[in-house]
């Protein structure tokens, strides 16, 4: 989950986390009283799964040659995982959803004694106050005085004065955190790309091996929520590949650094003091509440608002632990999704075939009708299936506009955009969903050899539709619905196909007008 844009309710963390690499340190990898699984053991079903190395002690007393067999594969695990490329090392899921910022001549940052990259020292490529270098530098400066100010917020939450003192003593801001608030990769992603991505045959076939191994837990969360259980697993798959990569980073650290320092501190205030609240309660150890750079954690991705306001104790120990609580995870994820407005028994949407010369000005989200409508139009359910209810109601969406797969969304695709508020997202998690329970991949091609737009260009497209009197909002390079609607007015006024999708030869066309 991205971090929210302003005015969004939409939840922070899997998207934009820098690098996340596994915690030997963890408790998963601690005994557990009453046999309760834990997260951790979802990571065994991986062929990828890393014991601690600390484990190797429990072998001294195997014979020489077993243990010399140990030590030689870790060894060679280990000088495998050295030699894979630094994208494969480093690749962020968050960074598919969120578009890129403009491309800097920047150095690399340095590097610590631990290996994290420090802040570059230059201003943030959204050029608002607060994100200039001079302005990071005087917060920086101000660091420990803001701290000192949100105690009163902090005790009028019911946080003891201890909890708060212990929580930053010694505290010190994360300025790399504010390179990432900006910046984004220097490439951007298509839907189809996106999918190939997330939904690929490794994470199908061990949210198959998930599902199976807690079955009893899901089907216990299913009865007591009504949310599909393959929902949660692909929420669950996308946001951390099954718990394996929740991040490193403090919690309290992060959020306390956003609300002091940069341009989203109002947002990052209330998820700071929020991560108090969940240490005061006990309900996570501070050693345990780590996570992205923007203070998601766990394997469902949980900002600390979102925590307060989802999280369940569903393994009955006094705790809402969304980290390392199987149980907990699963009923707190369909506790979200059921509060979001989640429909029992329907699904998310279907693949439709959308017929040529279809009038594309009625693909707009505000524009729902029932199947049996959709049907007298033209449109049919992808490999001639019919849909399971006519009076079913959804909105059509063509992400790849008339040369793509057309998707008719139900109420449910919208309560994913909730957790998750981008289309290419909540896509991926129905489309995963669907394969886990043993549906086909999408029966139609998509659009492959057009080039996606950059982010200048996207920002570009927008001031054009703007400057032709269209509505946008603030151009920001990110192609949301009012974008979509005004470049489908556009397409329409000159005689193109008005399906809203931004290639380049609609960018021509405007920059020629």
């Amino acid at each position: 989950m991205a971090v929210p844009l302003a005015g969004n309710k939409s939840r922070s963390g899997l998207w934009r986390q820098e690098a996340r690499r596994y915690n030997p340190n963890s408790r998963l990898n601690q005994p557990t009283v009453k046999n309760k699984p834990t997260v951790k053991e979802a990571a065994t079903l991986s062929p990828f799964s890393v014991r601690p190395i600390r484990n190797i002690t429990s072998q001294i007393g195997r014979p020489w040659h077993e243990l010399r067999l140990v030590v030689f594969s870790m060894a060679l695990l280990a000088a495998a995982v050295c030699a894979m490329p630094a994208f494969a090392q480093n690749f962020d899921i968050r960074t598919l959803f969120n578009s890129p910022a403009p491309a800097t001549s920047a150095a690399p940052a340095p590097a610590t004694a631990a290996g994290t990259p420090e802040w570059s020292g230059e201003s943030g490529a959204s050029n608002h106050p607060l994100m200039t270098a001079q302005a990071i530098r005087a917060a920086a400066a101000n660091f420990r005085n803001c701290l000192a100010g949100l105690w009163p917020q902090a005790e009028r939450r019911g946080v003891s004065r201890a909890v708060f003192e212990a929580s930053v003593a010694g505290l010190t801001p994360d300025l790399r955190i504010m390179d990432l608030l900006d910046a984004q990769p220097e490439f951007t992603k298509s839907v189809w790309d996106y999918l190939d991505i997330l939904v690929n045959e490794d994470r199908v076939q061990n949210g198959k091996a998930i599902l199976a191994k807690y079955r009893t837990t899901f089907d216990a969360v299913e009865k007591a929520y009504g949310v599909d259980r393959h929902f949660i697993a692909a929420i669950w798959g996308v946001e951390s590949n099954y718990g394996t990569q929740i991040g490193e980073r403090s919690v309290v650290r992060s959020t306390a650094t956003l609300a002091c320092i940069g341009r989203r501190q109002d947002y990052f205030r209330d998820e700071f003091l929020s991560a108090l609240e969940i240490l005061s309660r006990g309900d996570v150890t501070p050693e345990h509440l780590k996570g992205s750079w923007a203070g998601a954690f766990g394997p469902t991705q949980f900002m600390p608002t979102s925590f307060k306001r989802y999280a369940v104790d569903f393994d009955g120990d006094g705790r809402r632990d969304v980290v390392d609580s199987v149980a907990d995870v699963v009923a707190s994820t369909a506790n979200n999704l059921k509060k979001d407005g989640w429909v029992t028994g329907q699904s998310w949407g279907y693949e439709v075939v959308v017929p040529k010369g279809f009038n594309f000005l009625l693909a707009d989200r505000s524009r729902v009708m029932t199947m049996q409508e959709w049907e007298r139009l033209g449109i049919r359910r992808a490999g001639g299936k019919a849909f399971p209810r006519a009076q079913d109601r959804a909105y059509l969406l063509v992400p790849a506009g008339a040369q793509g797969p057309g998707f008719l969304m139900l109420q449910n695709f919208r309560v994913v955009m909730k957790y998750n508020p981008a289309e290419a997202y909540a896509l991926a998690i129905g489309h995963l969903a669907d394969r886990l329970r043993g549906g086909e991949p999408f029966v139609q091609p998509w659009p492959r050899h057009e080039r996606v737009l950059t982010r200048e260009e996207r920002y570009e497209l927008q001031q054009h539709l703007a400057a032709r009197g269209y509505e946008v909002g603030e151009p920001d390079g990110r192609l949301g619905g009012r974008t979509r609607s005004a470049l489908r007015q556009f397409q329409s006024s000159v005689g193109e196909v008005p399906d809203g999708f931004a290639s380049a030869t609609v960018l021509e066309r405007l920059r020629s007008r």
